[in-house]
């Protein structure tokens, strides 16, 4: 009992409770802004909730044991020693998954070991940064999705007739492939269209092009 008693002094007198316990909050805080983030802009395909209920758990016991071990060289060989027995056999399905992982456990080291400025700046300014890059994936990717494949077959061999009628119709017309046939052309267009009008009244135009005429209209450019 008289040894607990040294060793709490010891501990008490090595660590300051008061910023333990601000750390403490800060932690709590911080992992809770990453579980939201991760639910309400988070990717994976899994349950995201579930997942993100470990964030506050894993930041807490993190700062806990940075917190423990930063006073004594001694329980740091030991934790090593003990820690070298945990198998952690989760599987990760989605690298998203191991990168929120990283930043709670980051999290937890930054607050474990005083870095509290740190942390509070560090912690939002990643999730501002990946809320931006995300916003632009999405605004690259929407763009991408309003792209048009046409393919056209026909006996005519005319490709600046053809393209300035895809041109005529369309405000985006950019030619991707062009075999020669023994009956004429095969033509690949990756165009835009802003409504179904445009492509209604592009149809027209293409069947007007000769009875042989055959075309494909895909809005899924990415499949090619």
């Amino acid at each position: 009992m008289l040894k607990f008693e040294q060793y709490l002094e010891q501990f008490t007198n090595t660590i300051n409770l008061t910023d333990f316990f601000v750390g403490f909050l800060l932690t709590a805080l911080l992992a809770l802004l990453i579980r939201w983030y991760y639910i309400r802009f988070g990717e994976a395909v899994s349950n995201r909730k579930r997942f993100a209920n470990n964030f506050l758990p894993l930041a807490l016991v993190t700062m806990l044991i940075i917190t423990i071990v930063k006073s004594s060289l001694a329980l740091s060989l030991g934790l090593v020693g003990a820690l070298s027995i945990v198998r952690f056999r989760a599987a990760i399905k989605d690298p998203e998954e191991l990168t929120y992982l990283f930043m709670t456990i980051g999290l937890g080291l930054a607050m474990g070991a005083g870095q509290f400025v740190m942390g509070l700046i560090s912690i939002p300014l990643i999730l501002l940064i990946l809320w931006a890059h995300n916003r632009s994936n999405r605004n690259l990717w929407k763009k991408e999705k309003e792209l048009l494949f046409v393919n056209i077959q026909t006996d005519q061999n005319d490709l600046n007739h053809i393209t300035g009628l895809l041109s005529a119709h369309l405000p985006y017309v950019e030619l991707k492939r062009m075999d020669h046939t023994d009956t004429g052309l095969d033509l690949s267009f990756l165009c835009k269209a802003e409504n179904l009008e445009q492509m209604n009244k592009l149809g027209k135009a293409l069947t007007g092009l000769s009875e042989t005429t055959r075309f494909s209209m895909i809005d899924q450019p990415e499949v090619f």
